[in-house]
């Protein structure tokens, strides 16, 4: 495992994250013993949300059961929009999503806290003051935001440092080798893939800012379970999701790199997939859900994989 440390957080992080919004979490059955699995393969950091449905309960009863709340990093998100479409940046969606999420998880401290959305016409400055308020509390350790622009991030930390605030440092938008071609969900996801967001990328080569990167493996369609030469069989294999926000000719071109590639290394088209992303010049962390120890150490292996500069432009060419 290849760990980072980062400025704030309790212990150096493991640069593959375990994510919970899968199927299981979200019901909320126990899955002590793939976590069990994750832990002893060296993965110390947990992704969940108050939006996945039951994970935290999921967590919360791990967490309890094995006393391993000390072992691991809770990153959890808040103030997703509802389910009529509202927008919930503010104090008091803030601080109510965090009290359920405390409670479900069983720890009063998360340790690192994102906004799950943006309002674009509340002011930036506004959720720095909460998290700055509830760090303070001792309630949470740092703080960012899952699917802001990086606009809006400078907008927040620029704030943040005219007012000797302690800004922004983690960000969550969706980044892989798999382009996102539309929002999956809604609601305004945001990506760094693709020509028209170099700029972003640019911005976060140049600051370094922590990506956790979300649907890295574009949601599936770079897992392996979807083959190149079936692509147009997609809506068999894939859900409805990663149809919308990845199914498109250029991913399946690079699906088909990818299989090129893991046949001539020996590994996985996944393993090829998660291996581009950890030589990218960004400071990237990869969100993956897992459903068996197998898989576990197949991405924890992806991190020896090496991939040279050629071979990673090959893979996110789309010409065939």
């Amino acid at each position: 495992m290849e760990y980072k440390n980062i400025d704030g957080v309790k212990m150096p992080v493991s640069r593959l994250v375990f994510g919970t919004a899968s199927d299981p979490f979200i019901e909320g059955k126990d899955q002590s013993e793939l976590l069990d699995a994750a832990l002893e393969a060296g993965i110390n950091i947990i992704d969940t949300a108050r939006k996945y449905g039951d994970s935290e309960k999921s967590i919360g009863k791990w967490l309890q059961s094995r006393n391993t709340r000390d072992k691991v990093v809770i990153l959890s998100k808040c103030a997703h929009h509802n389910m009529l479409g509202i927008k919930r940046v503010n104090e008091k969606a803030i601080r109510n999503d965090f009290e359920l999420s405390s409670k479900d998880l069983g720890t009063d401290f998360i340790d690192i806290y994102l906004l799950h959305r943006d309002d674009p016409e509340v002011d930036a400055g506004v959720p720095v003051e909460i998290f700055n308020a509830m760090h303070a509390e001792g309630k949470i350790g740092i703080f960012g935001a899952s699917n802001w622009t990086h606009e809006r991030i400078e907008e927040a930390n620029e704030y943040a440092y005219k007012h000797n605030l302690i800004p922004f440092t983690i960000s969550s938008p969706h980044f892989s080798l798999a382009r996102q071609v539309a929002d999956p969900w809604g609601g305004g996801c945001v990506s760094i893939t693709g020509d028209e967001n170099k700029d972003a990328r640019l911005w976060y080569q140049k600051n370094q800012m922590p990506v956790f990167a979300y649907s890295s493996l574009g949601r599936g369609l770079l897992t392996g379970k979807l083959k190149s030469e079936d692509a147009l069989h997609a809506s068999q294999v894939l859900d409805k999701f990663a149809l919308k926000g990845y199914g498109c000719v250029d991913n399946y071109i690079r699906l088909k790199k990818c299989e090129e590639l893991a046949d001539k290394k020996g590994c996985t088209v996944s393993q090829i997939a998660m291996a581009w992303l950890y030589h990218q010049p960004e400071n990237t962390f990869a969100i993956a859900t897992m459903s068996s120890p197998k898989r576990i150490q197949e991405n924890v292996d992806a991190l020896s994989i090496d991939l040279s500069d050629e071979e990673c432009e090959y893979l996110l060419d789309a010409e065939d």
